[in-house]
């Protein structure tokens, strides 16, 4: 009982710590695509003038 209850325990750490990096990794291109909106924003405005 006790190997099944640590080796349960370590599946979840495993699954927690790749949820983490995949979440992280997807905040990170969140911030990538705003950025670029804001500079494609900012040459239209500047190209309009």
């Amino acid at each position: 009982m006790s190997n099944n209850k640590t080796l349960r325990k370590a599946k979840r750490e495993a699954y927690q710590k790749k949820q983490e990096s995949e979440g992280k990794n997807i905040v990170n291109w969140i911030f990538i695509g705003l950025i670029a909106l804001a500079v494609l924003y900012l040459i239209i405005m500047v190209a309009m003038q």
